[in-house]
């Protein structure tokens, strides 16, 4: 018997799904999170999944694993002291930035501009000089460098970044320099720009690499940990880290180039979604993933949408990642009223889970988005199966203080609370929908989460995109999401070149040479052939324009007119994108391959029912407020619920993780793969 575990790390639970490559059998579970050491709650949920499952842990042949370290690294700014190497003449080249700034016209009056990760008195600068074309224009002056380095390593540096100019066109001199610092000091980790992003745009890329260096000594000191933790349980999985592409990469990666994980978490949930959501027949979703703090949600059409950067805190990062926007709201955010407007806001400060909303009865006394679904009845005093009860009159009494403060009486502050809270999800879901051009009554929207199917169904009226797909355990959706991802890797290079102005033999060489490169990764991750994958992009953008956009290209279109139809595709999507084109040439920036290696996926149960009545899981009737009024809905377990049953709104489905509502004028219906798949009418 051979077993692969998908392990998704969050703030209050760690989740773990045991899958039986086998006979696709799986079995789940969910433990308390260890936030003073994640490993902790992964090492006793694999005990407490193998147990449950009467599996020997040895059994395991692999773990997939979904991690936040180094996004709360950054953003608990507990991060290395970096020191960074750069070329002479650049010193100040992160605090110069873009000299971009966040905010309203009167933003640069007013922004409070972050330190980076290497501060000035931790840069030295080294005697070199690359061309854009990789010449080199001036040797590396080896003396001086070596002077340099050493002293601004004795200086009590915990990582080092090497970033310079035009490296990315020839990295000779950035890998003398990482020679010469581990020389000097075997025991520091550094990294080289090349290594992490070899493309032009030499902020960009020393931002990156001294992001990979700032989180470098604690992702690496957590994989390394865990997996010496595993070695001496008689555990000898091989251990993967989910990217932030939703792609695998193993241990050994991930402690060297730790910044492709800033992600990791939203993107184990993308995975699962677009697994269900697949199998269900819906290639185009919008995934709702509602959380206790944050909600996270993403546009895949047929596979998640990735971006070339993303952003963390105010640093821009380019490291390709799942295209997720977050908003501070979620089941714990907190709804206040300022004195200065008196209108009601709701986060994005939360209650997390600790106090927690003022219902759990953990110290919590402030009116949160939780509290408010109880008032208005949407929660029943009874989750998680039983096991904790809801303080309703905590929840009353909380949420008065916003009744009081807006005059009020105590249900319509409560369903003011959800309409805000939903207004604001409802933004972020257009960011990733209407602002780039889809219009979202083509897409089903896939909540999950603790929270996604309370409000799922809101959502979508708000937004018309039907149905709401609901998939069984959705608290759970990222550790199979873990489970679902292939393993990924991305090789490119930049070549600038205007279409006019380029043989299509030149870009076809070089672009088989990096899937050379993927396919050779893809061989030491020991993937079978005919499980690999091969993908081709050319990012372009209008001539002298700033930003580009990528394009795939098949390999079957190496034999065609290749160019003419790269910029066609570009007009096109630049058109529906920004609403607009532009009569002037079209440029070719970088040129990547990416290896994808496609795993065994997890084949969830199937079932046929005999019965659209859901009377067998019926448990009760509870009261909601909803426009108004009280009305009556019915509540069902969600356990008993089998494929064809049609659960009519309002109602109430339960189960172990979370609640999922049905609204007035719609059904819920129940799949052969036992989603909920919510419609009007």
């Amino acid at each position: 018997m051979s077993y692969r575990i998908g392990c998704d790390v969050g703030g209050t639970f760690t989740d773990l799904m045991l899958f039986d490559q086998d006979t696709g059998r799986y079995w789940r579970h969910k433990t308390p999170s260890t936030p003073h050491d994640p490993s902790e709650a992964v090492l006793n949920g694999i005990a407490a999944i193998c147990e449950q499952a009467q599996v020997d842990p040895k059994q395991v042949l692999q773990i997939m694993h979904g991690t936040t370290v180094a996004t709360n690294v950054i953003l608990e700014g507990k991060g290395a002291r970096v020191g960074l190497v750069t070329t002479e003449g650049f010193k100040q080249i992160l605090h110069l930035a873009r000299s971009q700034t966040p905010g309203p016209l009167a933003g640069w009056m007013i922004m409070i501009k972050p330190e980076p990760p290497a501060t000035l008195a931790d840069t030295r600068e080294v005697k070199e000089r690359i061309s854009a074309r990789g010449d080199v224009v001036r040797e590396l002056d080896a003396a001086q460098a070596e002077a340099t380095m050493r002293e601004l390593i004795d200086s009590g540096i915990e990582s080092l970044t090497i970033s310079l100019v035009n490296s990315y066109a020839n990295p000779n001199h950035e890998r003398a320099l990482k020679a010469l610092a581990q020389q000097i000091a075997p025991n520091l980790p550094v990294t080289i720009s090349y290594d992490v992003l070899p493309e032009f745009r030499e902020y960009e890329r020393a931002l990156t690499a001294a992001m990979n260096a700032y989180v470098k000594p604690k992702v690496r000191n957590y994989v390394h940990n865990l997996n010496e933790q595993l070695k001496g349980q008689g555990i000898s999985a091989r251990l993967n880290i989910l990217r932030s592409d939703a792609g695998l990469m193993t241990a050994e990666t991930t402690e060297e180039n730790p910044v492709y994980t800033l992600l990791s978490g939203p993107s184990g949930g993308v995975a699962g979604a677009l697994h269900i959501a697949l199998r269900a027949g819906y290639p185009n979703i919008l995934t709702f993933d509602m959380g206790g703090t944050s909600t996270d949600v993403a546009l895949c059409m047929g596979e998640p949408a990735i971006a070339r950067e993303t952003v963390l805190g105010y640093f821009p990062v380019k490291v390709p990642s799942v295209d997720v926007r977050s908003v501070g709201a979620g089941g714990g955010s907190i709804a206040h009223v300022p004195a200065l407007t008196k209108a009601l806001r709701v986060g994005p400060q939360s209650a997390g889970a600790v106090p927690g909303p003022a219902c759990y009865s953990k110290g919590g006394n402030e009116p949160t988005v939780t509290d408010a679904n109880v008032v208005c009845g949407y929660l029943p005093p009874s989750i998680l199966g039983g096991a904790m009860q809801l303080d309703v009159a905590a929840a009353q009494a909380a949420v008065q203080k916003i009744a009081d403060a807006t005059g009020l009486k105590l249900e319509d502050a409560a369903e003011g609370i959800l309409r805000i809270v939903n207004e604001n999800m409802f933004g972020a879901l257009r960011l990733v929908s209407v602002q780039k051009g889809f219009d979202p009554r083509e897409f089903a929207l896939m909540a999950f989460g603790g929270a996604g199917p309370l409000h799922g169904n809101a959502l979508a009226e708000l937004m018309g995109s039907y149905p709401v797909i609901v998939p069984p355990a959705p608290g759970l959706l990222c550790a199979l999401g873990d489970l679902s991802a292939d393993f990924r890797d991305e090789f490119a290079r930049t070549f600038i070149r205007t279409v006019d102005k380029v043989e299509q033999e030149e870009i076809v060489a070089i672009v088989q040479e990096l899937g050379g490169d993927a396919r050779a990764m893809l061989e030491r991750e020991q993937i079978p052939a005919d499980r690999q994958e091969i993908r081709y992009f050319v990012d372009l953008r209008y001539y002298r324009q700033g930003y580009e956009m990528p394009i795939e290209v098949r390999e079957s279109e190496f034999n065609d007119d290749l160019i003419p139809s790269l910029a066609r595709q570009f007009n096109e999507i630049h058109d529906r994108t920004y609403g607009f084109q532009l009569d002037s040439v079209v440029e070719i920036v970088n040129l990547r391959a990416v290896g994808i290696g496609k795993v065994t996926k997890v084949e969830l149960p199937e079932g046929q029912g005999n019965t659209s009545d859901p009377a067998a899981a019926y448990v009760g009737d509870q009261q909601l407020y909803r426009h108004g009024e009280w009305i009556m809905a019915k509540r069902y377990d969600r356990s008993k619920l089998n494929p064809g049953m049609a659960v009519e709104g309002p109602a109430v489905v339960t189960e172990l993780d979370s609640t999922t509502v049905v609204l007035p004028g719609h059904t819920a219906i129940v799949d052969q793969y036992y989603n909920l798949l919510i419609n009007r009418g």
